[in-house]
């Protein structure tokens, strides 16, 4: 069986597991993204598949009116030259504070992980 393994004789899936561990860093990544000024909810798609941390429209929309019912995230509506208009999602004040402390979270996270790896490899 690819991708399964036995433990204990209760079966884990590693795809479920890494799915798991994607969403649990998937709200920082949105925070990151929006960072960098207005940002359509595609682009965010596009900049998450570029660094191959696939995730799907169902699972980021929710994500994205949690962030702004939160204060974290904001939109504007902007006219699209080929449709209807477009939602535009920005980082607030507040965002940019959460998002600070979250980077040094994931900083030593990072170090102590890291360091895990390379002791017992």
């Amino acid at each position: 069986m690819t991708g399964n393994f036995m433990v204990k004789n209760n079966e884990i899936n590693i795809e479920n597991t890494k799915a798991q561990m994607r969403k649990g860093i998937l709200e920082f990544c949105l925070l990151l993204v929006a960072s960098r000024g207005k940002v359509y909810a595609s682009d965010i798609l596009n900049e998450l598949r570029e660094i191959n941390l696939i995730v799907v429209e169902g699972t980021m929309y929710p994500l994205l009116t949690r962030l702004k019912n939160s204060g974290l995230l904001k939109y504007d509506w902007e006219e699209s030259k080929s449709g209807p208009p477009r939602k535009y999602y920005s980082i607030t004040k507040e965002g940019k504070e959460f998002l600070n402390e979250l980077k040094k979270v994931w900083s030593g996270l990072d170090k102590s992980i890291s360091e895990l790896i390379k002791k017992f490899k």
